[in-house]
């Protein structure tokens, strides 16, 4: 989750339930429901590889489809980096609205999958003015371009991150909904980027490093021989 700070809207007798928490549940969940997997190194990929969850705290484990719960069963839900996963977003979200009428959501939008294309992920998202629309990643044709896009992927199996966080408002979406959530199957990967007036942003400030400040770190031959051609100059 990046953007945990943005649940807001838990109050203290609210009961929580979280779905696909992976090894990392929000401290304010109270259930949690996870899908069932045919092996654990499926349940581990499909956890994003941080582990495996370790809770006293009830989990619920179910075959897809209808959530195991009453109608308003709870009073809030977080669906952090689950959405993707899902066969058919439409279908997910009115099971979410169903046992509870607030939440959190939050998933990666098509610039994050586009370059590394994560295989667990099946659906490109974006929100754009109160609405989600959703594309399977088969009916965008961005799958003939997975050689490509192998070598990023191995970029963040490896650790190197920096591109992830520098983007991150832009890679992936959070925010908290109240009462329904609306979404649309779409067909037209313009509906899954951001307009050009949205796209805000700022050049990177480069820190510079001056001759002075790596004084400590070479000779002092090497220092003089420095500044005898500054001065010469």
């Amino acid at each position: 989750m990046f953007f945990s700070d943005r649940i807001k809207s838990i109050n203290l007798n609210d009961k929580v339930l979280e779905i696909g928490p992976g090894a990392t549940p929000h401290s304010r969940s109270d259930v949690f429901l996870e899908l069932k997997y045919e092996t654990l190194e499926e349940r581990i990929a499909q956890s994003g590889h941080v582990g495996i969850l370790e809770t006293d705290k009830e989990v619920i484990f179910y075959n897809g489809g209808k959530f195991p719960f009453k109608d308003n069963e709870f009073d809030y839900v977080i669906c952090s980096h689950v959405l993707e996963h899902v066969e058919d977003a439409d279908d997910f979200l009115k099971e979410i609205q169903r046992v509870a009428k607030k939440g959190y959501l939050e998933f990666p939008t098509i610039y994050y999958d586009y370059i590394y294309n994560f295989p667990e992920h099946n659906l490109f998202l974006l929100e754009n003015e109160g609405v989600i629309n959703w594309m399977t990643k088969e009916e965008s044709g961005l799958n003939k371009f997975s050689s490509i896009q192998q070598f990023f992927y191995r970029t963040c199996e490896l650790n190197y991150y920096d591109a992830i966080e520098d983007f991150k408002e832009y890679y992936f979406q959070g925010f908290e909904w109240f009462d329904d959530i609306k979404s649309r199957h779409v067909n037209e990967i313009e509906l899954l980027t951001y307009s050009t007036e949205k796209i805000k942003l700022q050049k990177k400030k480069i820190k510079t490093i001056s001759a002075e400040s790596m004084y400590p770190y070479i000779s002092l031959k090497k220092f003089l021989k420095y500044k005898l051609k500054k001065f010469f100059k």
